[in-house]
């Protein structure tokens, strides 16, 4: 007998306070009908051209106070006096600025999160392997840290937790760091039965969450339970013990816009962040990968927006989900708040349901059958409830609408815009947003964990399509792209594509024409062991050993380089690295230093020259087939078991908050009786 909804309101309020402190998954929806701010003063739009780019404000004060007053010291700590190097940088006038440095980290699910986790430990100098082999220090010198899909899940889940060593970040610290979790899969935690109880309990919160959102009016699809999913391991608040209950928000309610309030950023000590999305024109119902003039975007906790010469426009971050038209809204409380959700932010970028949502076959191509199960039984119940508009892209409102002077915007007379995977145009790279000449970048570090060739290898293609819509539609808007080899096979044949390689080391003109590019490509380890890092996109979870072992193998193969003809490593590659860093700043003095030996040797080794072509047979000895070391690791369901179930879900007031969830659903309409929990 279903009673009414008076009975159990005594129930949510009695819980009510028990969730309080750590928030609810409640917390995910927006708020709307807020009040603006007046736009004739405090603009919620900032419009440019490609001649006139600025920075927004704040970024620009960011970066620039970190880069006098934080990183100088670090090149010291990293670099010394230079001397290793050749270089004698004690002699250098202090009116010559150290380089600009950005980091994109790719995409590719679990296996990008992982691998840009294993670079960025193997740059920075707190971990003291890293800073051993001269290689950690670099993450400390660096302004901006670009990310897409997978990558941006690690970036995320950098700035959620206040930017702590990878170590502590992956697997926990014992403390307020429980780690990612990735043993559980991401769409079956339980189990690939998605109709088991800790599952369902577990669907009902993530529908709770989007069921919040849908409520305030604006339209949700795929990606909002996706975004949930994430947060529950790349955001904070959850842990092993209280995954399947209601305790916490998991998540749920951490800004984007919030970031510059962590103590790193207060203190200047990180990196200037990016998540990069692409969009899919309105109406268009593409399923297909896109055409380079589409729009890409970015999000910062800023602003949102795009550099593309068609548009250039940057939303104010904290606004995010109000809908404009020529930059003006409905009225003076016609804002939304609080959509910039980290998780949906992260969900947004990693959208890929437009390419694999096979709808004739009611199933996600890639994805396990458990995964594609549980994620489409979701959206089926999201669809039978809440209004969408688009279920398989993320849906933003356009605050670009009808904006005055773009007449050329794709999606000018669209209130809506359709999100995607930031590597939807096959840029799996986001060194796009670190090649705008506002930001006037040195050096752009590429980290590839892209799945282009059999076994889950990249083969350069992001960096030649980056390279392509660069010189095709943004000469205006961005620096020109460093010459590389023109076609897949090149880097193939040229082994670029499996080990470290330094791109744009001879430029023509000062100061240089193009920034300096260091490429780390997923690749086999170089001294012969078994490959583990060359995962499949769509593998949801792994075992703490392949995590593990997957950190271990990277981090062994950035510190180490590579020796022509052999399987050794180098040990000068952490002192390589760092010429590659340093050289811009030989053109920032007048007259300009002349490149030392030692960095002349290394850049004989490690740099693209077209004149004198390398080639993969210089790599021997390497595996290339995926060897899983842990084929009978434990499944996240006896982990769970082993711990006893009644404790995990009675979990401090997890049933009792999972049925004042059920009686919110009830509360809004009988016919949420179909939820299965």
């Amino acid at each position: 007998m279903l009673l009414p909804c008076r009975f159990y309101l005594p129930a949510l309020a009695l819980t009510g306070l028990a969730y309080a402190i750590n928030g609810s998954v409640t917390d995910y929806a927006p708020l709307v009908n807020q009040p603006c701010p007046n736009v004739t003063t405090t603009p919620l739009l900032r419009v440019f051209t490609p001649k006139n780019q600025t920075l927004h404000p704040r970024e620009a004060d960011y970066v620039n106070t970190r880069l006098t007053t934080v990183i100088p010291n670090e090149w010291k700590n990293w670099l010394g006096d230079g001397s290793a190097i050749g270089y004698n940088l004690t002699a250098v006038n202090n009116n010559v600025s150290f380089p600009k440095i950005g980091i994109a980290l790719s995409g590719g699910g679990y296996r990008a999160a992982l691998y840009g986790a294993g670079v960025l430990s193997a740059l920075d100098a707190r971990n003291q392997s890293s800073k051993a082999a001269g290689t950690g220090g670099l993450l400390q010198v660096v302004s901006y840290l670009s990310a897409l899909s997978g990558g941006s899940w690690l970036t995320g889940s950098l700035y959620a937790n206040d930017f702590p060593i990878i170590k502590d970040l992956v697997h926990g610290n014992g403390g307020n760091l429980t780690g990612w979790l990735l043993d559980l899969p991401l769409a079956t935690p339980d189990g690939d039965n998605v109709f088991s109880k800790l599952n369902q309990h577990w669907y009902g919160s993530i529908l709770w969450s989007v069921v919040a959102k849908g409520a305030t009016g604006i339209d949700t699809s795929l990606t909002d339970p996706w975004s949930r999913m994430i947060s529950y391991h790349f955001l904070n608040q959850t842990t092993r013990n209280n995954f399947f209950t209601n305790d916490s928000a998991h998540g749920a309610g951490q800004l984007w816009s919030d970031v510059p309030q962590i103590p790193s950023w207060q203190q200047h000590l990180v990196p200037f962040p990016i998540i990069q999305a692409d969009s899919r024109p309105v109406d268009s119902n593409l399923t297909t990968l896109l055409s380079p003039s589409s729009v890409v975007y970015e999000m910062t906790p800023m602003e949102w927006g795009s550099w593309d010469p068609q548009l250039s426009a940057m939303m104010n971050m904290s606004y995010a989900g109000t809908n404009l038209n020529n930059g003006q809204p409905d009225n003076d409380t016609a804002c939304v708040t609080r959509f910039d959700d980290t998780g949906y932010v992260m969900g947004t970028s990693a959208s890929l349901f437009n390419q694999v949502l096979d709808r004739v076959h009611n199933v996600i191509v890639g994805f396990d059958g458990g995964s594609s199960k549980s994620i489409l039984l979701l959206l089926s119940r999201q669809l039978a409830k809440l209004r969408t508009r688009a279920d398989d892209v993320a849906n933003w409102p356009n605050p670009f609408y009808n904006l005055a002077g773009k007449a050329n915007f794709q999606d000018l007379n669209s209130k809506w815009l359709e999100l995607i995977d930031g590597s939807s145009n096959h840029e799996n790279i986001p060194i796009g947003q670190l090649f705008v000449k506002a930001r006037e970048m040195d050096v752009v570090v590429a980290v590839d964990a892209s799945s282009n060739i059999t076994n889950h290898w990249p083969n350069g293609t992001s960096l030649i399509r980056s390279a392509a819509r660069i010189t095709s539609l943004l000469q205006s808007s961005h620096q020109p792209f460093p010459p590389i080899p023109g076609s897949q096979e090149d880097f193939i044949s040229t082994g670029l594509n499996m080990r470290p390689t330094f791109f744009g080391c001879f430029p023509t003109q000062n100061p240089p024409e193009y920034p300096m590019l260091i490429y780390i490509p997923n690749s086999p380890p170089l001294n012969g062991d078994n490959p583990v890092s060359n995962t499949p996109t769509f593998q949801l979870d792994y075992t703490p050993k392949l995590t593990q072992l997957f950190l271990d193998r990277v981090h062994a193969n950035v510190v180490g380089g590579f020796v022509p003809n052999t399987t050794s490593p180098d040990p000068n590659f952490g002192k390589c690295l760092q010429c590659a860093a340093i050289d811009r700043m030989r053109y920032h003095a007048n007259p300009p230093l002349a490149r030392s030996d030692f960095c002349t040797q290394c850049f004989n080794q490690y740099c693209f020259d077209p004149d004198n072509l390398t080639s993969s047979s210089e790599l021997p000895g390497r595996k290339y087939v995926f060897v899983d070391p842990d084929p009978h690791g434990l499944s996240a369901l006896s982990h769970f078991l082993s711990q006893g179930e009644v404790g995990i879900i009675l979990g401090f007031i997890g049933v009792a908050l999972v049925i004042a969830a059920i009686c919110a659903f009830l509360c809004v309409s009988p016919d949420f009786l179909k939820f299965e929990f």
